[in-house]
C-alpha cells in the first residue's frame, strides 16, 4: 500500500509542444510524496500526456517506489530479458547488454514507432523511463499524441476508423522482433496477439485516440491485405505528423513518464555510428483492456493478460 507524506509540494508545470510534454520541477522524487501532490502529479500527466523531471538520481528502489503511486507496477516485461536481476520490476535499456544478447550494436529496446507492449490484452498504462548514463549528443526520445492526431481527422474519417479493429502483434507488419537472439525467441515460442480497436476511448479522460503503430499493428481485421496496408499506411501518417510531437533531449539522472493509452513514442535512430553507451531503466504501470468508441473490449487471440503486482 503507498504510504503518503503529510507536506504538500509545489509543484511547476512547464508546457513544452503545442500537444503534449511538460517538463515538472520543484520536486525530489527520492523523498516520500504526499496525496495532494501525487493528484497534482496524475493530473498533470492526463493533461499533458508526457512528463519529464531533471535532476532526479533515483536508483532501481527510488524509481520503482515512484512508479507505485501511479498504480500497480508489473515485472519488467512478459519476456523476461533480465532473470537473474534482484528488481524484477526494471526493464535495463543498456546498449552495452543489447551488442552482448544481440551481437550487434543497438541503442534501443524498440526504435520504431510503438505504444508499449501493445500486443497485449492489457497494454501497460503508464511507462516510467530513467537515465542514468546517455550520451552527450543523440538519442533523444520523440513521443506523439494520437488523440491529437485523431481528432484532426475529418469527421467522415473518424467515422470510417471508428468501427474497425487491428491486430497488434511483436513486430507488426514486419518481423523486427525475430532476430534470431536467444532473448527474441519468445516472439514465436510464446507469442502475443490482441484485436485491439482502432480508435481507443481513455478509460479517464474519455478522450478518443488512434490505437495503431508501426511496431506493433499488423493488420486491419476484416479487410484484404492491400485495404489493410492502405489503411494503416494512412493512419500511420497521421500519427507521426511532427505537429503533434514532442521530442525531448535525455540528460542523465532524468525520469521521463508518459500515458501509454493516448501516446506512441520512438526510440533513437541516430546512434549507430557513433561510439557511445546509452543505459536507461524502464518500469510500466498495469495497464486497463482498451475500448472502442463502441463499447467493445479489446479480445486476447494469443496470451494472457499481463498484471501488476500488489
Amino acid at each position: 500500500m503507498t504510504t503518503f507524506a503529510t507536506a504538500a509540494t509545489k509543484l511547476d508545470i512547464a508546457p513544452i509542444a503545442g500537444y503534449l510534454g511538460a517538463e515538472i520541477s520543484g520536486i525530489n522524487l527520492r523523498e516520500p510524496l504526499d496525496e495532494a501532490t501525487v493528484a497534482e502529479l496524475r493530473g498533470a500527466l492526463l493533461e499533458h500526456k508526457v512528463l519529464f523531471f531533471r535532476d532526479q538520481p533515483l536508483d532501481h528502489a527510488a524509481q520503482i517506489a515512484f512508479t507505485r503511486y501511479f498504480g500497480r507496477i508489473t515485472n519488467s516485461h512478459p519476456y523476461n530479458y533480465d532473470p537473474e536481476s534482484p528488481y524484477k520490476e526494471i526493464l535495463e535499456v543498456d546498449s552495452r547488454k543489447y551488442a552482448a544478447r544481440a551481437g550487434t550494436k543497438k541503442y534501443s529496446y524498440a526504435n520504431f514507432w510503438h505504444s508499449d507492449i501493445s500486443a497485449l490484452v492489457n497494454p501497460p498504462a503508464i511507462t516510467f523511463l530513467r537515465s542514468e548514463l546517455v550520451p552527450e549528443v543523440g538519442g533523444d526520445t520523440t513521443w506523439t499524441d494520437l488523440g491529437a492526431a485523431y481528432a484532426n481527422l475529418p469527421n467522415s474519417l473518424k467515422s470510417f476508423v471508428g468501427g474497425l479493429r487491428a491486430e497488434h502483434r511483436f513486430g507488426g507488419r514486419q518481423p523486427r522482433w525475430a532476430s534470431g537472439s536467444r532473448s527474441e525467441q519468445h516472439v514465436t515460442t510464446e507469442p502475443y496477439v490482441t484485436e485491439h480497436p482502432v480508435v481507443r476511448v481513455h478509460p479517464e479522460t474519455g478522450q478518443r485516440g488512434l490505437f495503431v503503430t508501426p511496431g506493433f499493428t499488423s493488420r486491419i481485421v476484416g479487410l484484404s491485405p492491400r485495404q489493410s496496408d492502405r489503411i494503416l499506411d494512412l493512419l500511420f501518417e497521421e500519427i507521426t505528423n511532427p505537429a503533434y510531437t514532442v521530442r525531448i533531449r535525455w540528460e542523465n539522472d532524468s525520469i521521463g513518464v508518459w500515458d501509454n493509452r493516448i501516446t506512441a513514442h520512438q526510440a533513437p535512430t541516430d546512434l549507430d555510428h557513433l561510439d557511445v553507451v546509452r543505459v536507461l531503466h524502464r518500469t510500466t504501470v498495469e495497464g486497463d483492456i482498451p475500448v472502442g468508441v463502441d463499447g467493445q473490449p479489446s479480445v486476447s487471440v494469443v496470451g494472457e493478460p499481463f498484471y501488476g503486482n500488489d
